[in-house]
């Protein structure tokens, strides 16, 4: 089988718009990982993404904005909102390149149903903040709904330079260009396109999360190996890819 490679801009154009948002303000903490660890955590059909033999467990807060059906615009209010998910990265049977989230937090109820309902994905309702001072940010979420009850995740990073020339891991935790879940029971390929990402370095001021954890992952005791931030980039999703397996 072969993988495709991992580009700074989808190597696969969205044709046609299912859905159409921002990412803004976002802060990626990236651990690395035993993919035998994460392997059962993944849909049929899909393993472990590896770089030199390890993958990796990514905790990223944002602020979602302008969510919109096919070519927008964006639905007032409930499309904008906060959010921090939990991801794995994944390789499905045809080679596409993706990640599969464990977990997304989000603070508007109605966007949390609709994706649970339509793609099944893992959406929590929580309650969420976040904070600018500076060059520092500061992002806070406490989940309501469905559980575990009190999951909590509170980060704070100083934003740093920007980054001229991303390292391999700094490309492999960012140029993803879809998610795999599973939903109708199958596994599907989810594509995306955006530009390339305004990357910056950035330093770890503190964190307390639970959100790894809730997962069913253990604990990590050690800081992540990567703290990025960017402040965002528009964003298209299309049509699902072909299903996989059963």
């Amino acid at each position: 089988m072969r993988v495709e490679e991992i580009t700074p801009t989808t190597p696969r154009s969205v044709r046609r718009s299912l859905l159409v948002q921002r990412w803004t303000d976002l802060t990626f903490l990236h651990w690395p990982a035993d993919p035998a660890l994460v392997a059962p955590l993944l849909p049929a059909g899909c393993r472990p993404d590896v770089l030199d033999g390890v993958t990796y467990v990514g905790l990223i807060a944002f602020r979602m904005v302008g969510v919109g059906f096919l070519s927008g615009p964006g639905v007032p209010y409930l499309g904008t909102f906060h959010e921090t998910n939990v991801r794995l990265y994944s390789v499905d049977e045809n080679g596409h390149r993706a990640v599969v989230f464990l977990s997304l937090d989000a603070e508007r109820l109605l966007p949390v149903l609709t994706a649970r309902a339509w793609l099944q994905l893992p959406y929590m309702w929580a309650r969420m903040r976040m904070n600018r001072a500076g060059n520092v940010l500061t992002y806070t979420s406490r989940r309501r709904w469905p559980g575990p009850r009190g999951a909590a995740s509170s980060l704070s990073v100083r934003v740093g330079d920007t980054i001229a020339e991303p390292t391999p891991l700094e490309h492999f935790v960012t140029a993803r260009w879809g998610l795999h879940t599973r939903a109708w029971g199958r596994t599907i390929h989810l594509p995306n396109e955006h530009p390339q990402w305004p990357l910056h370095r950035a330093e770890l001021l503190s964190l307390d999360d639970s959100l790894i954890p809730a997962t069913g992952l253990p604990r990590f005791t050690e800081p992540p190996v990567s703290v990025l931030y960017s402040p965002g980039v528009p964003v298209t999703f299309g049509k699902p890819l072909p299903p996989y397996g059963k």
